[in-house]
């Protein structure tokens, strides 16, 4: 742990002015960023006793071995730094909010010729217009399903829709009325695209006048004797009202509001959003945190602002926000949600009447949220560490191994020899540290020699991320230079001579951080290969294993006898998730190889041909023969094809010459390749690749 004092700034080189600072550990990794409208006075905070200090800023600031800043003009300025630092560097003391599962919202695609009605998750799409999210995808369906019927917006995938364009025939929903057909021609792409903007109008919250025009107009065919058409209008209003049905009135005045609800102990928060739009609860999500540094509510509320929004613009920013207690920047937080909707917005503590009265229920479901988090947490930490203890106890290990990697090899008979490498941290997997290997040094099956490969190269970069660092010295084992595979390209360059880079960014490094324990899928052998490989290398201080597939035996370095775990023993448990996450990734990283190699053609063998010229030529000729027979001269002819890439074309072509025609085995035909081929695909027979 450093102290404090060794790394305090001069009096007198901190300014007094806005900024954002930034703590790092001794392997220059960022741990904190922070905000402050002095940066003189709130870092001279930190520089207390230690003593007086909360005892998670304690922690961090003798975690810490530096500080840095740097200075802004305006609060603004600082909190748009201060979000985009503590998103790219992830530091580990900031509180960070996450989604405790990812909630599908109702998307309406308007940057496609043709806009679609889908449940979508995960990171929002430019052009695509979002309501929610929901609980429940099955929630959304059920409205969208109400609403086709007034709306027959397309929602079918975009192969359904080629496929229905190409036979003339539209799906189903077109022949049920849900659908306007466009795929078909029933309707303009203009006339569809109002019929999405309707849409996404009345799911905005701008009911009333659509439901008055449509009233309107079934009074209108009533009295001119349209009965069918008025009976039409009416069923029409019924499943409009059914679906607004679905989101009950909780603001009078029609409202666009979000509503924020923090309920907090001494270690964690939950966060509840509702989403109110029009007077009606449109979405909701929450959130749960570990409090990781000394932070009030009115902090809490300030992260959970910068989370929300921090990615949003336009009307996804509501007029108002409704939260328990106002930050200490709330001038500068107004400005930042008013730069980012394109108008003022309103942040405040509802004081009264139906707001304050939603504020309560917003804020008892975030006491739920966070009593449930603890209940399961609870028994899943419990149930995590007992597996913890239960493998470091039938390893004979030191402490529990927080840290496991495992590592499996994948082929298929031999070809695209891939391996894969999994983390787990405290028992749970963490994927941002995945990584994935193909085999240089040999080609054929041999999962002993892949486990060797596989294990050296990933200790290898470990060690020279220790040399970079200057925490390791050559004089401490081999130097990894010296077991490097020149023909790898996936091995470091950047810490030759043990030269260290003067700065560091500050982002968590690949292969930086050592496991407790090493597992690999397999037996004696692996496990022998793996050991040889660590031993090589000079590392001593990772344990390893191999957890063999038939019986679900532990196979330890140099032992004639597995271990025999219980087979209800939570550590064998965990060992089998991490072997068999490891199997997953391998496997589908293999398959994706497979993939890609059998849709390969002599075009991918051209340097520097990407798949927009690759897509023309094949376009302008209709196949890879024909283009095989075109001179150079009528290569260049394709736009975007000099001279240069026409002869570097030709003669890949006269490489890839297929060893003899193709024949029917069936019938005798000789098969003649005229069909056109997709860009990047080959369409010669018995071509090796």
């Amino acid at each position: 742990m450093a102290d404090p004092s060794s790394y305090r700034p001069k009096p007198g080189q901190v300014p007094d002015s806005p900024g954002v600072y930034k703590f790092r550990d001794e392997h220059r990794r960022v741990i904190y960023v922070g905000k402050a409208k002095s940066l003189r006075q709130r870092l001279a905070s930190y520089f207390q006793d230690v003593a007086g200090l909360h005892p998670r800023t304690a922690t961090m600031v003798t975690t810490a071995a530096s500080v840095e800043w740097t200075v802004v003009s305006t609060e603004v300025e600082a909190l748009q730094l201060e979000y985009s630092w503590i998103k790219e560097f992830d530091p580990r003391f900031n509180v960070k909010y996450r989604d405790d599962k990812s909630y599908p919202s109702l998307a309406v695609t308007m940057n496609e010729q043709y806009p679609r009605v889908q449940v979508m998750r995960g990171p929002k799409k430019k052009g695509v217009r979002y309501f929610g999210p929901y609980g429940h995808a099955w929630a959304i369906r059920e409205t969208v399903d109400l609403m086709l019927r007034v709306f027959p917006v397309r929602t079918c995938s975009a192969g359904v829709f080629k496929r229905s364009a190409q036979i003339g025939r539209p799906c189903l929903l077109g022949y049920i009325g849900k659908c306007s057909a466009p795929c078909v021609g029933r309707v303009t792409p203009e006339e569809h695209r109002e019929l999405a903007e309707d849409f996404c109008d009345f799911m905005a919250g701008r009911t009333g006048t659509y439901l008055s025009r449509l009233e309107a107009r079934m009074h209108e065919a009533a009295e001119e004797m349209e009965y069918e058409k008025a009976a039409r209008l009416r069923d029409d209003i019924g499943a409009l009202r059914r679906a607004m049905e679905k989101n009950a009135v909780v603001l009078a005045d029609a409202t666009d509001a979000d509503l924020i609800a923090v309920a907090e102990d001494e270690l964690e928060a939950a966060v509840q959003i509702f989403h109110v739009r029009g007077g009606r609860v449109r979405g909701q999500r929450g959130w749960v945190t570990d409090k990781v540094e000394a932070v009030d509510t009115a902090g809490l509320v300030e992260h959970a602002l910068q989370q929300l929004y921090g990615e949003e613009k336009g009307e996804a920013v509501p007029k108002e926000v409704l939260v328990p207690a106002l930050p200490e920047d709330t001038p500068a937080l107004n400005e930042w949600l008013a730069e980012r909707r394109g108008s003022q917005v309103s942040l405040r503590i509802p004081q009264r009447g139906d707001k304050k009265a939603l504020m309560e229920t917003v804020h008892r479901n975030a006491q739920q949220s966070l009593a449930l988090h603890k209940t399961k947490r609870a028994g899943d930490l419990t149930t995590r560490s007992r597996a913890l203890e239960e493998i470091a106890e039938a390893l004979e290990l030191d402490g529990a191994p927080l840290r496991i990697e495992c590592f499996d090899i994948s082929h298929l008979q031999g070809d695209d020899v891939v391996a894969s490498m999994v983390v787990f941290e405290d028992g749970l997997a963490r994927k941002s540290e995945y990584r994935r290997f193909q085999m240089k040094t040999f080609e054929g099956q041999d999962d002993v020699r892949s486990m060797h490969e596989v294990v050296s190269r990933r200790f290898r970069r470990y060690l020279q991320e220790k040399l970079r660092t200057g925490e390791w010295s050559p004089e401490d084992g081999q130097d990894p230079q010296d077991s490097r595979n020149p023909q790898d390209p996936h091995d470091l360059q950047d810490a030759r001579d043990g030269e260290v880079p003067a700065e560091d960014d500050g982002r968590p490094r690949r292969f930086a951080y050592p496991p407790q324990l090493v597992v690999v899928d397999g037996g004696k052998p692996q496990v022998a290969a793996a050991k040889r490989a660590l031993e090589e290398l000079g590392v001593d201080d990772v344990a390893v294993c191999g957890l063999a597939k038939r019986l679900e035996e532990v196979w330890l370095p140099g032992e004639d006898d597995p271990v025999v775990l219980p087979r209800t023993s939570e550590g064998l448990y965990l060992l089998q998730r991490v072997r068999d996450e490891a199997h997953r990734f391998a496997i589908q990283y293999q398959r994706s190889k497979r993939a890609k190699r059998l849709k390969s053609g002599p075009l991918d063998e051209v340097p520097g041909l990407g798949e927009s010229r690759k897509h023309a030529l094949i376009k302008h000729f209709g196949s890879v023969k024909k283009l095989r027979q075109a001179t150079i001269d009528q290569i260049c002819e394709v736009p975007g094809i000099g001279r240069k890439t026409a002869e570097t074309v030709a003669a890949a072509l006269v490489r890839a010459v297929p060893a003899g025609p193709a024949v029917n085995t069936a019938t005798g035909e000789i098969m003649e390749d005229e069909a056109p081929a997709p860009a990047g695909a080959s369409s010669e027979r018995g071509t090796e690749q």
